[in-house]
């Protein structure tokens, strides 16, 4: 039998009730895998504790995980920014997890916001630069608390760093419908936008079996609201492809259907997997939330450790229960909890 450890960070407000159904969905669909779950309770808590989000030597303790599982970062005690640069973005830059892959589907039995559109008819995948662009942890503010003062937020785009990505989605739009779309803002940026768009030409080349279109970022979100099924493949720098991937949760149903993966596709680090919602803490403790983002984190994890079996038995379970429209979270527009909603994805996976 095959043994794999996973770290598991539960994190903060509905971050624990979601990785715990996560956890006991890939249990069930994963019989033949030995899973080693290992929990770091680390967070907002433990900043109020300690005065960081995770110990000093976070990362090398992960190090050594096949993978990790993370719920959600995010406290209203604490500041946005030390929570995202003391956990989440570290994790992501130490371990390389440059590829960040959120899909966004439309399942049938789902009630959406959209009029005139099929039910099954989106099926998209952004492609989002995770380590650098406008993200990265480059600036300065000077003369803090004058009339002075300054703040300087630079972005980082690399060569390397955009051809890696723009490749990534040429190379996952194969497996699909062959189409990629670039979302850009090079007529006000300038210089790093301009780079990029000119790598996306360059590497475009290498696919010429895979057709292109290159968007200004606000066109882009004008059409996932007006024509969503058109797209296939978006590949989009860090802030564009955050912003745009919950514009599409929401489009196709809301955000708590929707999963993430922080991949590092040379394997030399374990790559992290989360649904894509927050924290949520004004339903946290509650057992109102809705696990299938964080399940399907879960179905992208075992994807990836090659556990491909165990992964769709779990997106089918997933679709069994939403096209039954008999167990609803919330926000989903009904009134189950997250345990019963757990339950009924169990359930599904027998049938």
């Amino acid at each position: 039998m095959t043994k794999r450890r996973i770290a598991v960070i539960p994190g903060d407000g509905i971050g624990p009730e979601v990785v715990e159904a996560a956890a006991r969905v890939i249990d069930r669909a994963a019989a033949d895998l030995e899973i080693e779950w290992v929990r770091f309770p680390w967070g907002s808590d433990h900043y109020q504790r300690t005065g960081q989000m995770m110990p000093a030597d976070g990362i090398e303790q992960l190090r050594a995980f096949d993978s990790i599982l993370l719920g959600a970062v995010g406290d209203p005690g604490v500041a946005d920014h030390v929570t995202l640069q003391g956990l989440l973005l570290p994790i992501r830059r130490r371990f390389d997890q440059f590829l960040c892959l959120r899909p966004a589907r439309w399942y049938r039995g789902v009630a959406a916001p959209l009029r005139e559109m099929p039910a099954g008819g989106i099926d998209l995948l952004i492609v989002r630069e995770n380590t650098e662009g406008e993200y990265a942890d480059v600036g300065a503010r000077l003369d803090r608390g004058t009339e002075d003062e300054v703040a300087l937020q630079t972005n980082v785009f690399t060569r390397r760093g955009c051809r890696r990505i723009i490749a990534a989605a040429f190379g996952a739009a194969r497996d699909r419908r062959r189409h990629v779309t670039s979302v850009t803002k090079s007529n006000a940026q300038a210089f790093g936008m301009v780079l990029w768009d000119e790598i996306f030409r360059e590497v475009a080349l290498d696919y010429p079996d895979v057709t292109t279109r290159s968007i200004l970022v606000d066109a882009a979100a004008m059409d996932l609201v007006r024509r969503p099924g058109a797209f296939d493949v978006i590949v989009a720098s860090n802030l564009f492809g955050d912003i745009l991937s919950d514009l599409a949760a929401a489009v196709v149903g809301g955000i708590g259907l929707a999963p993430s993966a922080n991949i590092d596709p040379t394997r030399r680090h374990p790559s992290m997997f989360e649904p894509v919602h927050g924290s949520a803490p004004d339903i946290a403790g509650r057992g109102i939330a809705n696990p299938i983002g964080a399940v399907l984190a879960g179905a992208m994890m075992l994807d990836h450790l090659g556990e491909r079996r165990a992964a769709a038995r779990i997106e089918r379970a997933v679709e069994r229960v939403l096209e039954a429209e008999t167990v609803r979270t919330p926000d989903l527009g009904g009134d189950a909890t997250t345990g019963a909603m757990t339950d009924a994805l169990i359930g599904a996976l027998a049938t």
